[in-house]
């Protein structure tokens, strides 16, 4: 069965290949406008737009696509539009708890038929020094990054603990993604001991 991955992410690339052994890449280019607020359905909404966007385009196939937030004090924090408000996100986060949204789309691009969740985790960032955060910001990794950071960047060092998935926060939580494709008759790995 034909899978297609909407997203240019290579952290979601990398944590697909876990899952399900072939797939094809065409992120959905669409903008990614999060309507309705920072809920569990907006971010699924907004995922299940890219994989429509994709699965028109495709016309076979099971397309499955993802978008992730990062939300502090009931406020959305997509991707820093810059070295100022990734900084800016990085001092907000610090030392705070937060939470992060996967919403994760499937659809099949002959029948229609579509499949949502959304997966949400606590993150409890370190109390990280103002040196970390600007060679941080400065090495450009916080700037395709919601929230402005990755927790698998300086090995870590930016989050104290996390409750619920970890690959939630790295950016596709797998089991979701696994029983969803599994729903859709996709072939599915079992799961590591990891």
């Amino acid at each position: 069965m034909r899978v297609i991955l909407a997203s240019g992410s290579p952290r979601r690339r990398e944590l697909l290949r876990g899952i399900c052994s072939g797939f094809e890449v065409a992120p959905s280019e669409i903008e990614e406008v999060l309507e309705g607020g920072p809920t569990a359905q907006a971010v699924a909404g907004l995922a299940l737009r890219k994989a429509r966007a994709v699965a028109a385009r495709a016309g076979v196939g099971v397309v499955i696509a993802a978008d992730t937030i990062v939300v502090i004090d009931g406020v959305a924090l997509g991707k820093p539009s810059g070295p100022e408000e990734a900084r800016a996100m990085l001092v907000r986060l610090r030392g705070r708890q937060h939470k992060v949204l996967t919403g994760v789309a499937l659809i099949d691009a002959e029948t229609d038929r579509a499949d949502s969740t959304t997966v949400v985790s606590r993150v409890l960032m370190a109390a990280y020094a103002d040196s970390t955060i600007e060679a941080y910001v400065a090495s450009g990794s916080p700037l395709d990054k919601a929230g402005a950071y990755a927790i698998q960047d300086l090995d870590g060092a930016l989050v104290d603990g996390v409750v619920g998935s970890y690959t939630n926060v790295v950016g596709l939580p797998v089991e979701a993604t696994r029983r969803l494709l599994a729903g859709f008759g996709v072939v599915v790995n079992e799961r590591s001991g990891a």
